[in-house]
């Protein structure tokens, strides 16, 4: 439930001018808000699953949406059963100024790229039909200008090979790889919540740079509780990311009863170094690594 400290899931990704939504809790627009953050750019709705508490903040997401003038298409992404849950939730919300376009996840992985990113879709294990998502950005290699020089290339044509395309010169073919080095280390976030751990879960968020995961429980003695309702405690959690050996973890969706997540951050750590407790307008910038 959402609390006056604290508001429902939801996780923004916004790269290269477009934002990306992965679930939309109860108090997802004042969360954005708070932020300084607009509805307005998003592209991209990712739901997990469709359980109220993270759904129940998209009707009045999408009447925002539609009051700002929007009229370019928004896409919705999530399990199937995804238009007969977003034809109800229409019934308050039945007059919008933009199309929605929906895209069932039926796999038990699933992946898609969407506006220069890849979106993985993997199943997790809750008591209803439940995903996480993993986000990657691809980085290719260098462009090696002694490469393109031996081979007699104009420099009008390198930036085409640099941009995937093939180039034809006097009939003869030349290749991007013929010119580009390996490709680089990019960028992954792993996202995943009402679950126990999986190893789906482990393999998808395998080396992200941040690894954002629910942790229901706090408490060690809450292992019982957390296996019957399908969901982790932050030691489970903690496993997982030390086995996805993953640069940083968040994690989040706590229980209503859980007040000051960082009394139990100090066991987390002992496990996973590198975990932190999520909050409320938490946000990092996910660089590419120096060469």
């Amino acid at each position: 439930m959402p609390l006056p400290y604290r508001w429902l899931t939801s996780l923004m990704v916004r790269y290269n001018g477009h934002s990306f939504l992965i679930d939309c809790g109860e108090g997802t627009q004042i969360a954005l808000r708070e932020k300084g953050w607009s509805p307005k750019p998003i592209d991209l709705i990712c739901l997990t699953h469709f359980h109220a508490d993270h759904i129940s903040g998209l009707p009045g997401l999408l009447l925002t949406m539609g009051n700002a003038e929007r009229t370019e298409p928004l896409t919705i992404v999530g399990p199937k059963g995804l238009p007969r849950v977003l034809n109800a939730i229409r019934v308050i919300a039945p007059e919008l100024p933009f199309e929605i376009r929906c895209q069932e996840i039926t796999e038990p992985q699933q992946g898609f790229d969407f506006e220069g990113l890849h979106f993985e879709a993997f199943r997790v294990n809750h008591n209803v039909v439940c995903y996480g998502y993993s986000i990657s950005l691809e980085r290719q290699g260098r462009f090696q200008v002694e490469k393109a020089e031996e081979l007699g290339l104009e420099r009008k044509y390198w930036n085409l090979l640099q941009k995937g395309q093939n180039v034809t010169i006097e009939g003869k073919e030349y290749t991007p790889d013929m010119v580009m080095g390996q490709p680089r280390k990019g960028l992954k976030l792993t996202y995943t919540t009402d679950t126990r751990p999986t190893e789906s879960i482990v393999e998808n968020a395998r080396e992200s740079d941040l690894f954002i995961c629910e942790g229901m429980y706090g408490e060690e003695d809450k292992i019982g509780k957390a296996k019957e309702h399908k969901h982790m405690t932050f030691l489970e959690a903690a496993d997982m990311a030390k086995r996805a050996d993953v640069g940083e973890m968040w994690l989040t969706h706590y229980s209503p009863a859980l007040i000051k997540a960082e009394e139990f951050m100090d066991g987390v750590r002992k496990v996973f170094p590198r975990a932190y407790a999520g909050k409320d307008g938490k946000s990092k910038e996910l660089d590419f690594e120096e060469d």
